[in-house]
């Protein structure tokens, strides 16, 4: 399989990625304007990740998956905002999971860490976090219900609305009758920063991972190293131990967020004898920045990665010096027609 730029989609208005078996929607004109699927044996899953308690338009489809940071503050009421807007979303699955900023959502974490993070009195703790997420200086906030967070996001009211939250765990279904079960396992956890909730250290990372089932599609909140991981400094962040499983697992899809400046999505063929291992991709490499056309005969094993992180940042976030707003322009949510 080889990549071969597409004449007809060089502008940055529109990156699209397209092989046998899978079309990826990384950057497009307008909402509504999506081509409809292939056909009904495709399904459509809408990607989107790091939206931080914030609202915007997203495309329809078969499935949305959301891979963490659901908040800002990690505070009930951020996870209202998000769980309302998220309820209200027409997908018929939703398909969620935490991130080191959904604080209430780790109840023995934040058990004991709570008072670090909201009750911020001009500790350096909390200022360097909030220097980090752009947030705006809270200086009290009260201890969080943890059981009220857990109700959100898995009680019957997200039920009813199609949202299933994930925690280490699978979950199995379909989008259409007779069609293909698809399997998807999502993971929270990412590695140490500023010990924040789901964090791991180095030496937990290896047992964390080794959970992670073979399966169809796979959402953790890290990235894997060197897989759209950058982060404006320059260093790739994301972790070596996943890295590491994604060669076993080779999942059809994994979307991650975390590390907003990494946005972008790619397209994997894992079919050649010496080409084992995960790709080293960045969000400013060719493949990755402009359209392609991928050949293949379509029944090389592939892995569609997407870092669909939606808060503008990085070099991204000020190209040909448009500031785009959030989940708009280079931060859209990513679309992925997947061929059952």
């Amino acid at each position: 399989m080889s990549f071969q730029p597409n004449s007809q989609s060089q502008s940055h208005d529109e990156v699209i990625f397209r092989s046998s078996n899978e079309v990826v929607y990384l950057e497009y004109y307008s909402i509504p304007e999506l081509p409809a699927k292939p056909s009904s044996e495709w399904t459509r899953f809408v990607c989107i990740s790091d939206t931080h308690s914030r609202s915007f338009e997203v495309p329809n489809g078969d499935v949305l998956l959301h891979s963490g940071d659901l908040t800002n503050h990690g505070t009930i009421e951020d996870l209202e905002k998000t769980m309302s807007w998220l309820e209200a979303l027409p997908h018929k699955t939703k398909i969620i999971i935490a991130g080191n900023h959904d604080m209430a959502l780790h109840p023995a974490w934040y058990e004991k860490e709570w008072q670090n993070w909201h009750k911020m009195d001009g500790k350096q703790v909390g200022l360097t976090l909030l220097a980090h997420s752009g947030a705006r200086l809270i200086e009290v906030i009260s201890k969080q219900d943890t059981a009220v967070a857990a109700e959100m996001v898995k009680g019957d009211r997200a039920k009813k609305a199609g949202i299933v939250y994930l925690e280490d765990e699978e979950y199995k279904f379909q989008v259409r009758e007779g069609g293909k079960t698809w399997s998807i396992y999502g993971s929270p956890w990412s590695p140490e920063f500023f010990n924040l909730a789901f964090n791991y250290s180095a030496a937990e990372a290896k047992g964390l991972v080794s959970k992670i089932p073979k399966t169809d599609i796979l959402m953790t909140h890290t990235p894997a190293h060197h897989v759209l991981d950058r982060i404006t400094l320059g260093d790739n962040v994301g972790c070596p131990s996943l890295r590491s499983r994604l060669t076993s697992v080779r999942p059809r899809l994994h979307l991650s967020g975390h590390i907003h400046e990494a946005h972008g999505a790619y397209i994997h063929t894992w079919a050649s004898a010496n080409n084992f291992e995960p790709p080293k991709v960045q969000n400013d490499d060719t493949v990755v920045s402009t359209s392609q056309i991928i050949s293949g005969e379509g029944g090389e094993e592939t892995t569609v990665f997407v870092n669909a992180a939606n808060w503008p940042m990085g070099p991204k976030a000020s190209r040909k010096g448009v500031n785009p707003d959030f989940g708009k322009g280079a931060f859209q949510a990513v679309v992925v027609d997947l061929k059952e």
